[in-house]
């Protein structure tokens, strides 16, 4: 039949395309020529790959024009010639197979197309400046995969799903959620003051004193700065003529040690206690430190290997970076260094600003959460005596405002604010979380919800306890894993909030390694997606009722001459304020 041939003559990769000079030009290179081409600063080809996009879109909307007139042919036939009725159940199959062949190869072929071209487009973000010699001694340089983060260009995942239009929607509805809280809000006070407030008290207290906290990051950084880059640069140039290299690694390596611990350790936690900082200036204070610390460990540990490997193979240069990478490394998104990292040819500061935007809207949203969820729930919990049933209707009532400020934290901090710093730096791995929603085991959940961290904690903590104990110890190295996150984080609970109570180091060494054991990489049905967002709910209720109980018993029901245990013993299980 004509329709039949039609459809069997057909070529899966005809398509017509523009003949212009230049893409006959790039039609008689070879492939991997025609992939990407650059322009003559380096930079990648813009107005090409636009246009081989445009192609293949266009060979997409021709054989799928092509298949249409085919099947409208074919059945004009059969109508014409009566055989519609008699071999519908011969024609069905023969055609539906034709079809399905020859549409399965175009589509094949157009991904493949697709990938080739995004890829090259990726790869070609890297300033071409130097020689292919130079460029092959580069790659030498980088650890495979095996040994080493590898950092390609690539953007953040919410960034990909926000040009869906149903993603979209869930964050609009989200927005129009704020302002239900926003009208909530000004229409109570309205009725109970009879005007409107407009004042934000609570966001006023917990960043004040923000002199204080500026002063304290600022000092922090220029230490940063200056001394781990002289104690390594001291150490590398001297190594190669020290007669006693053991003794002279250990003696820079207390002196780094020492800095960590008190320069960067006791110092901003001192000044946080003695300034009695509120609780969002210690936050600041406290996670600045922990970054710093986290990325001069990076910046010694990735270097020092070079310099023994130097030193080794007798090479007349020592590897020593420049500054400006080091502290192009303390600015960028990342806790891993690299001399250099793909970067991307400018700066889009639209959505820089709109990054920013976000995150003060993400600020005033976690406000009205606790002015309308929180705080009229815990204010008054002191006048209760702590009992089982009153513990159980605080947890399940703070499930929806704990697991809306997780929300903002992922969505404020690892997205905006980590995209907008990237983009800054032209810092093109955007990669600082994974599709962690999608989890159906909580080893998977650890691994994509903070790509940032758990790669430095992979490299640093779990292959270094690896390599220093041995393979068969993986079982204690991701219980040192969990111990390090879990003291991290109840560590700077406790200072931030001003009293310890090991409510998240209890979750992360209790329930955290249960289910990462239970719900591992093993799981893969939808039901065990279910039971992570529903462990994950009712862990986020346990958290904020019971920080919240405390931070209010705290408030209510001061000690007087307080001893030691007093700021280890919870006051929210005795408090009890009749008012």
């Amino acid at each position: 039949m004509a329709g039949e041939d039609c459809v069997r003559k057909r070529p899966s990769g005809s398509t017509t395309t523009y003949k212009s000079p230049e893409n006959e030009e790039m039609q008689r290179r070879p492939d991997g020529d025609r992939s990407f081409q650059n322009s003559s600063n380096g930079r990648v080809d813009v107005d090409h790959v636009i246009t081989r996009k445009m192609q293949l879109i266009a060979e997409a909307e021709t054989n799928t024009t092509t298949a249409v007139h085919c099947l409208q042919l074919m059945l004009a036939q059969a109508t014409f010639k009566g055989l519609l009725s008699t071999r519908s159940c011969q024609l069905k199959p023969v055609f539906m197979k034709e079809v399905d062949s020859h549409f399965t190869e175009f589509v094949n072929s157009l991904v493949a197309k697709s990938a080739l071209l995004d890829s090259s487009s990726s790869a070609s973000l890297f300033p071409a400046s130097c020689s292919e010699k130079e460029l092959h001694k580069a790659k030498a340089l980088r650890a495979p995969p095996e040994h080493g983060k590898i950092f390609t260009a690539r953007r953040s995942l919410l960034d990909e799903l926000f040009e869906v239009s149903h993603i979209r929607t869930i964050y609009h509805m989200f927005i129009a959620l704020l302002i239900v809280f926003i009208l909530s809000t000004l229409l109570v006070d309205f009725i109970d003051e009879g005007r409107l407030v407009l004042g934000f008290d609570l966001l006023v207290y917990v960043f004040g004193k923000f002199p204080v906290v500026f002063c304290t990051w600022l000092c922090m950084f220029c230490a940063t700065v200056i001394i781990p880059y002289s104690l390594f640069s001291q150490w590398a140039q001297g190594y190669c003529s020290s007669s006693h290299r053991v003794i002279y690694s250990l003696f820079y390596g207390t002196l780094f040690t020492l800095f960590q611990t008190v320069g960067l350790g006791i110092g901003p936690t001192y000044v946080a206690i003695s300034y009695a900082l509120p609780p969002a200036s210690r936050f600041i204070v406290i996670l600045e430190q922990v970054r710093l610390v986290m990325k001069a460990h990076s910046f010694v540990r990735e270097n020092v290997p070079r310099v023994l490997s130097s030193v080794k193979e007798k090479s007349s240069s020592v590897p020593i970076p420049r500054i400006s990478q080091y502290l192009y490394f303390l600015f960028a998104p990342t806790l891993i260094y690299r001399d250099n990292y793909p970067r991307n040819p400018m700066v889009r500061w639209g959505y820089v600003a709109t990054k920013f935007a976000q995150v003060l809207g993400s600020l005033f949203y976690a406000y009205y959460i606790f002015v309308r969820l929180c705080i009229p729930q815990f204010r008054n919990s002191s006048q209760e005596t702590f009992n089982l049933r009153g513990l159980v209707l605080c947890i399940f009532n703070s499930i929806l405002p704990g697991v809306l400020i997780l929300f903002l934290v992922f969505f404020a901090f690892l997205h905006c604010w980590l995209n907008a710093f990237a983009e800054m730096m032209r810092f093109a791995d955007r990669m600082f979380y994974k599709d962690w929603w999608n989890s159906t085991s909580y080893a998977n959940y650890y691994r994509t919800w903070n790509v940032v961290v758990h790669d430095w904690l992979y490299y640093y903590a779990y292959r270094d306890f690896l390599w220093f104990f041995g393979k068969k110890f993986k079982a204690a190295a991701m219980l040192s894993v969990f111990t390090v996150s879990a003291a991290v984080h109840e560590y700077v609970l406790s200072i931030c909030f001003g009293f310890f109570y090991p409510v998240l180091f209890c979750l992360f060494m209790c329930f955290g390694m249960l289910f990462n054991f239970i719900l591992n990489d093993r799981r893969k049905g939808p039901i065990w997606n279910v039971i992570m967002w529903t462990s994950l709910f009712l862990g986020q209720g346990v958290i904020i009722c019971l920080y919240s109980q405390e931070w209010y018993a705290r408030q209510y029901c001061p000690a007087e001459n307080p001893a030691f245990l007093d700021y280890l013993k919870p006051r929210s299980w005795s408090c009890h304020v009749q008012m």
